[in-house]
């Protein structure tokens, strides 16, 4: 069995507070993108998970969680063998581990012929990670609480985009951008709610596109600041951070800037990709053989 897991962006990130001692309270809209890893699940008297990447191999990835998790819930063995082929650029603020989870989730759920109902799906996609529930439909939606609370929303239409990925990235990025939030980062959640309203009637308000993390970023990852002023400087479309980053989209975005933008950052360490946005009919079990993005590697 072979399954497509999608990557993410932002629409809008805010922080409106905090949820307890642990974790900040959220309110974003995710957007699931054609970038992919794709999943393959073998017959095993076992459960293995083996990954291109071995540092995330075995049970320090979470898709080895996602398995047993289901496994304990359906009262089963795990039994199968979990390949993991990373397309998706680690630690860039993407979801690709999430996504991979909430995939294995619901493909395990059929190569065990378990029949779980999916909100028995989404309880165990909720005790993996805050991002693991909206990977389970994927599409357009907003996430709130910290992030696990999901509302489908009407999908965006499949605009093109650019995203770029610089080579740099920091050890335990995301609690570590968080910790460095402080109460006048923090909102009320208007502009997510302004989207949201834009969204219901089928328009993307492109120019209150949000990410919190935006400012904090720059400090912690000072590549941005040149990859900006490039975009700004070659292109038209705006570039916007995903989620804590460090990687950049544009959206909307055409092959000309894509043609563009790459030769601008030839000599850099990122790689640029042209996709689109994804609808939530086509985030699982889609033929891995479309071409849904180009990268460009320098």
């Amino acid at each position: 069995m072979l399954v497509s897991a999608f990557a993410k962006i932002n629409l809008a990130l805010e922080v409106v507070g905090r949820h307890d001692i642990k974790y900040h309270a959220v309110k974003t809209i995710l957007q699931t993108i054609g970038i992919r890893d794709i999943i393959e699940i073998r017959h095993c008297n076992r459960l293995k998970v083996k990954c291109d990447i071995p540092s995330i191999s075995q049970s320090n990835n979470l898709v080895w969680h996602a398995a047993q998790k289901l496994a304990d819930r359906a009262g089963i063995q795990p039994q199968a063998q979990i390949i993991i082929n990373k397309q998706i650029p680690i630690g860039m603020g993407l979801g690709g581990g999430s996504s991979d989870a909430a995939a294995a989730l619901l493909a395990l759920n059929n190569f065990w012929e378990l029949h779980l109902e999916p909100i028995e799906l989404l309880k165990t996609a909720k005790e993996l990670g805050s991002d693991v529930p909206f990977f389970l439909k994927g599409g357009t939606a907003l996430g709130e609480n910290r992030g696990e609370l999901i509302t489908q929303l009407p999908d965006l239409p499949p605009l093109e985009l650019l995203l770029i990925c610089p080579n740099q990235t920091i050890p335990n990025k995301t609690s570590t951008l968080y910790s460095q939030l402080t109460a006048s980062n923090f909102s009320d959640g208007g502009i997510t709610t302004r989207m949201v309203s834009s969204l219901l009637t089928r328009q993307l308000p492109i120019d209150i596109i949000f990410n919190v993390f935006e400012s904090i970023a720059f400090q912690n990852f000072p590549v941005l600041a040149n990859i900006f002023q490039l975009i700004e400087e070659n292109i038209y479309s705006r570039p916007h951070l995903c989620g804590s980053g460090p990687a950049i989209f544009c959206l909307p975005s055409n092959r000309t800037e894509f043609d563009q933008l790459s030769s601008c950052l030839r000599n850099s360490d990122c790689v640029v990709y042209f996709t689109n946005c994804i609808e939530s009919k086509d985030v699982q079990y889609q033929s891995i053989n479309s071409e849904n993005c180009r990268s460009w590697i320098p």
